[in-house]
């Protein structure tokens, strides 16, 4: 257990951990209640598929900056701006929601306005780990409890979600929401970092983003990481989108069942980080990675097929797994090989082609479901999950040659 928790030692990490996890709970919560109130007023898939979409779309384009941002700014200042904004946001959602004046295009702005705050703010958690734990020695450590913390937190969330929708109103997931934000805002104030973080060149941001996309692409290993990223994250994260479907019209469930259904995912992904938090190097998770994507593609394809609760509970744990052990992997690979002074930017290109990504496959697969039908579609997403899978493994080795100096030099 305290090679699991190593990270945990340092005192800026612990105050972080503490703080982000009870955020990201409520951050399910609003997540979950959003999904089932714009399908609880439209009765469209697309719509889910939209809403993911304008939620997440602006990451694509906008994280790379986001980036360039984080590698030139006083990480702990902008991270109390994009959680204060994070908070004003869930904050309005919660006053439209108890006052009964909510429509479908609010939930939408408010979806697109966090997107655009998540673009700066998801680079700049990651690339801001370092600082927490003082030492490369703690970083891949650090990395697998940051997304055991964020798949935890998918666990308890939609639980407590599908509690409150049941007895209450979606207007009370927003508002917890909300009141979420003051913990990590107050674990940030608390934070004692004494060693200053290096900083890029001050010259064009074009510039800067330029340096970092030739160093991500120009090195054949996180070429090829990125790509499966991309890949997994068009074709596999969609299933997400669509569980409003699944949980009303194929399983005859309602918002209790939805939860259920998020935190089975969530379970198999918290098992995947935990496997990464325990591991004592890097070396090797090349490996890993192509199983993680195979385990999600089969996933999908069986949970597509499946008709009752508990199969579908037994499966979607396969899933999460899959999808987040592949992420989490990959950004500890490109974590290990960036620069001190580039960590920000590349870490970017992660986000972008993970999160950025996500909401093209969501848009596509729910368009799609409205045409061949959920299951089906979710199907589809499986099988070329698997192929691309097939695909990384026939690279393997190429990857690992090239990546062993990087994991002996650190």
């Amino acid at each position: 257990m305290n090679q699991i928790l190593r990270a945990l030692s340092q005192r800026n990490f612990r105050l972080y951990f503490m703080g982000q996890g009870a955020s990201l709970v409520g951050t399910w919560m609003q997540s979950i209640a959003l999904s089932w109130l714009i399908y609880r007023l439209t009765g469209s898939p697309f719509m889910l598929g939209l809403a993911n979409f304008v939620g997440q779309i602006p990451i694509l384009f906008l994280a790379p900056f986001g980036g360039v941002w984080s590698d030139r700014m006083n990480r702990r200042r902008a991270m109390l701006l994009t959680q204060a904004l994070s908070l004003g946001q869930a904050a309005l959602l919660a006053i439209l929601a108890f006052g009964g004046w909510i429509e479908v295009w609010h939930l939408m702005v408010a979806a697109a306005f966090l997107g655009i705050v998540n673009a700066f703010d998801a680079p700049l958690r990651q690339a801001f780990l370092l600082e927490l734990v003082g030492s490369r020695e703690h970083l891949p450590n650090a990395i697998a409890l940051n997304s055991a913390m964020m798949n935890g937190s998918r666990l308890v969330g939609p639980a407590l979600a599908g509690i409150v929708l049941a007895f209450s109103s979606e207007a009370w997931c927003f508002l917890l929401n909300a009141l979420s934000y003051l913990a990590v805002i107050a674990s940030l104030a608390a934070m004692r970092l004494a060693t200053p973080q290096p900083k890029q060149g001050q010259g064009h941001w074009l510039g800067g983003l330029k340096e970092a996309v030739r160093f991500a692409f120009g090195f054949a290993p996180s070429r090829i990481l990125l790509g499966l990223v991309a890949l997994m994250s068009f074709v596999a994260t969609p299933y997400a989108s669509l569980m409003p479907v699944f949980a009303r019209d194929i399983l005859g469930g309602g918002a209790h069942t939805l939860g259920m259904l998020a935190g089975a995912a969530g379970a198999g992904a918290m098992a995947g980080v935990l496997l990464l938090a325990a591991r004592k190097t890097a070396a090797g998770l090349e490996r890993l990675i192509a199983v993680a994507g195979i385990c999600a593609g089969t996933g999908l394809i069986l949970f597509s097929l499946s008709r009752t609760l508990w199969l579908s509970l037994t499966l979607l744990p396969l899933v999460g797994f899959g999808i987040i052990a592949t992420a989490a992997s990959v950004n500890t690979i490109m974590q290990l090989v960036a620069p001190d002074v580039m960590r920000g930017r590349l870490v970017s290109l992660h986000v972008a082609a993970f999160l950025g990504v996500m909401p093209l496959g969501s848009l596509a697969f729910g368009l799609l479901a409205e045409h061949i039908g959920a299951p089906a579609t979710v199907a589809a997403g499986g099988t070329l999950c698997l192929l691309g899978a097939a695909w990384f493994a026939t690279r393997l080795r190429t990857m690992q040659r090239l990546l062993e100096p990087h994991y002996a030099r650190r």
